[in-house]
């Protein structure tokens, strides 16, 4: 992978890179009033790259999108938040699809150019009328400084937008790419996460975009947790629309690395910005496992932690209680040595080969006050390591899903 350093953070979000516009609207999905209809659009037709939810049970747009990615040709993302249009059977399809044809005719393109994506509650078919009124005002608004307004209207239960761009060099040539997405509850994606939009003016073949993507989001969205629970609508989606006129990236060269280790950071930014957005939220977790024999073994440990219902409530409560770490790390089925087990949070070592350091929980205690705690967790087993990410546990989180759709 390159150096980080290669990588500069710009503002812009999804309309950061060249070609794009985007909006957000008041559709009047959403019994609040507050904006839930997002568009995004690439003036030079796109390739797109796509990850889904690997829950069985899939939303009706999930099921149209998967028929149109990979593509060769996209240039318009549709996204509406207060309706997941899932369970609705032959009917949510048959709007997902009538929402995608009004899109295209509005803009001037083929129908199979549009993808379409809900979020929000589960069960309700699609208001039509509001989402095609939506989708006037949307095309009326489309602008370079859309992306924010576009964030704004995919959140649901989500308290901040998240948003992110970078800056690379491919070739002596600019590359930009910019993101947006939403997810607040309902996360543990094992694909990506509720919604991720990534827009770049790159150039590359449609193979090395969907291989990419999905080495990016196995580093980042399938690394978090909030609340062991899987959407029926998650999604990630990579558009790339060639404006930025640099040469097509070529697998296997040191640009490629470059685009590769950018498309990373900007999805582990995203994932990261889920995690400590999680609903009920007050603190962040990261969750580093070193000296497994495996990464895939790392990554399960460091999600099964960064999960366990447990230490999320031990996070929220300022409480270092270590045990329920090493308890946690012998759930998932991977041979360890309970005697070569050390943790520490920050840089405060509670647990030395399987055994509890007592006389540093006060120091482990201010550790655990912070808004961000990091848990690192050596196995000595081998060289391998990965990081997972999470939040506490609050009577908040259950307050929101109990006045959910009420």
């Amino acid at each position: 992978m390159t150096r980080k350093s290669s990588i500069q953070f710009i503002r812009g979000g999804v309309t950061a890179p060249k070609g794009y516009l985007a909006a957000g609207v008041t559709a009047g999905i959403k019994y609040s009033g507050r904006k839930d209809l997002a568009l995004i659009f690439s003036a030079p037709s796109a390739k797109a790259a796509a990850v889904y939810t690997t829950n069985v049970v899939k939303a009706a747009p999930v099921l149209v999108n998967m028929k149109r990615t990979p593509s060769n040709s996209v240039r318009a993302i549709l996204a509406n938040s207060g309706c997941a249009n899932a369970c609705t059977g032959t009917g949510g399809v048959r709007d997902a699809l009538s929402t995608a044809n009004f899109t295209a005719k509005k803009l001037g393109i083929r129908e199979k150019q549009v993808l379409v994506f809900s979020t929000g509650a589960i069960g309700p078919r699609l208001p039509m009328a509001k989402v095609q009124k939506g989708i006037l005002e949307a095309v009326l608004r489309l602008s370079r400084s859309g992306s924010a307004a576009a964030a704004l209207a995919i959140k649901t239960t989500d308290i901040q937008t998240k948003e992110t761009a970078v800056e690379i060099s491919i070739q002596g040539k600019k590359v930009r790419m910019g993101a947006i997405a939403k997810g607040s509850g309902m996360i543990d994606p094992t694909m990506a996460t509720m919604l991720a939009f990534i827009t770049t003016d790159a150039t590359a073949p449609i193979s090395y975009l969907q291989k990419t993507l999905r080495q990016a989001v196995a580093y980042s969205f399938n690394r978090i947790t909030v609340d062991n629970e899987q959407s029926t609508n998650d999604s990630a989606l990579l558009l790339a629309n060639g404006a930025s006129g640099a040469p097509s990236i070529r697998p296997g060269t040191y640009g490629a690395k470059i685009f590769q280790n950018a498309l990373t950071e900007v999805c582990v930014r995203l994932a990261k910005m889920i995690a400590r957005d999680g609903e009920g939220a007050t603190k962040l977790m990261e969750v580093r496992v070193m000296g497994a024999r495996s990464e895939s073994d790392a990554a399960r440990i460091a999600k099964r932690v960064a999960g366990s219902l447990l230490v999320k409530a031990a996070v929220h409560g300022g409480d270092p209680n270590m045990g329920r770490i090493i308890a946690a790390v012998g759930t998932v089925g991977i041979p360890v040595r309970p005697d070569r087990i050390d943790v520490a949070v920050g840089n405060v070592p509670m647990a030395r080969g399987g055994r509890l350091l007592l006389s540093n929980e006060k120091r482990a205690g201010k550790e655990m006050k912070k808004d961000s705690i990091t848990f690192t967790i050596r196995l000595g087993m081998g060289r391998a390591a990965a990081t997972a990410w999470g939040c506490d546990l609050s009577a908040e989180y259950v307050r929101i899903n109990a006045d959910y759709r009420t």
